[in-house]
């Protein structure tokens, strides 16, 4: 498995907000997507003049943000074979949400944290 790319995401509700944040402190908007779930969520990839990345995801009816760990790796099933095999457990049983131009899960380690791994899809 390789990683191709590995930054923080934040989940909230008030996702505009955390980005407004981020803009104030130098992070341009880069990508953005939308109709995820469903419908119900929505994410922006930002990046700063430094190279530093975080996307921030419109998720409604949050009680609280919730700091997740984004990893872009180049084959997802692999990936899920790895972290099960150390005790994650899936955090969306067993869901795989295919935008079309990726597909990812959310991973949750024993001790609670979570990994949202990604892979696109190359056309």
């Amino acid at each position: 498995m390789k990683i191709t790319s590995f930054n923080p995401i934040i989940l909230s509700s008030k996702a505009g907000e955390v980005a407004a944040l981020f803009e104030a402190l130098g992070f341009e908007k880069r990508h953005a997507k939308t109709g995820i779930h469903e419908g119900t969520v929505s994410s922006v990839s930002m990046k700063d003049a430094g190279g530093f990345r975080v996307d921030v995801t419109q998720v409604d009816g949050l009680p609280q943000d919730m700091t997740t760990i984004r990893m872009n790796v180049d084959d997802l099933e692999e990936a899920i074979a790895f972290f099960t095999a150390r005790g994650f457990t899936s955090g969306s049983g067993d869901r795989i949400t295919d935008t079309g131009s990726s597909k990812a899960t959310m991973l949750v380690a024993p001790s609670g944290f979570t990994i949202s791994v990604v892979e696109h899809i190359k056309k």
